[in-house]
């Protein structure tokens, strides 16, 4: 369930149980930009979790790292710095533990990866073209967690299983009206969800 926020005040998202989690937007026209950044940075940058085991936990929508991750793909999308959002995407150790095809890390790199950048860069373009250049901000994020499904191992061509779920939603404004781009799927590793297909499967 989402929750509406008067003119100044944090953007919500409120899940079934009634929990609440602030999602504070990036204005990266601010003084403050370049340290609210560097914060959502310092929250999602652990070391490398692709080299740890899978788990079966299910990610949770209203998790401050996830939150974190989404403010970082939007600054990224505002900025058109592919490379910011790269925290966002399922890492490559994970992938290469995940997938039973051969050469996964030149899948990730040259397929996964570079459609991910060409993304960011097209939605930059996207939100650049309503005129509003760097007022737009972050309002909130759709994540129909009720959709998400355990990927059993052996399904497209995985050995290892992970939580999907299709069809979140970022939602941004700019002089008061709304606007939205679509991530077309997340998955998760060790109850965490990443961007996999930003803008459509390819």
């Amino acid at each position: 369930m989402l929750a509406g926020c008067k003119h100044g005040e944090p953007p919500t998202y409120v899940d079934d149980s009634g929990a609440q989690a602030t999602l504070a937007p990036i204005d990266t026209a601010s003084a403050d930009a370049s340290a609210d950044a560097a914060s959502n940075e310092s929250v999602v940058d652990a070391g490398d979790p692709g080299l740890l085991p899978q788990t079966t936990d299910k990610p949770d929508a209203n998790d401050a790292i996830f939150l974190a991750r989404m403010q970082l793909l939007w600054s990224a999308i505002l900025l058109d710095d592919p490379d910011k959002a790269l925290p966002t995407f399922f890492p490559e150790a994970a992938y290469e533990q995940t997938k039973a095809i051969e050469h996964p890390d030149a899948d990730w790199r040259r397929r996964l990866v570079a459609h991910f950048r060409r993304d960011i860069h097209a939605l930059h373009v996207d939100v650049a073209s309503t005129g509003v250049g760097m007022s737009a901000r972050l309002l909130r994020i759709e994540l129909p967690e009720k959709r998400a499904r355990w990927v059993e191992p052996g399904e497209e061509g995985n050995r290892l299983g992970y939580y999907r779920v299709y069809g979140t939603k970022i939602v941004w404004t700019a002089e008061s009206e709304e606007h939205d781009f679509p991530i077309t799927s997340l998955i998760s590793w060790r109850g965490q969800w990443y961007v996999v297909h930003l803008t459509g499967f390819k």
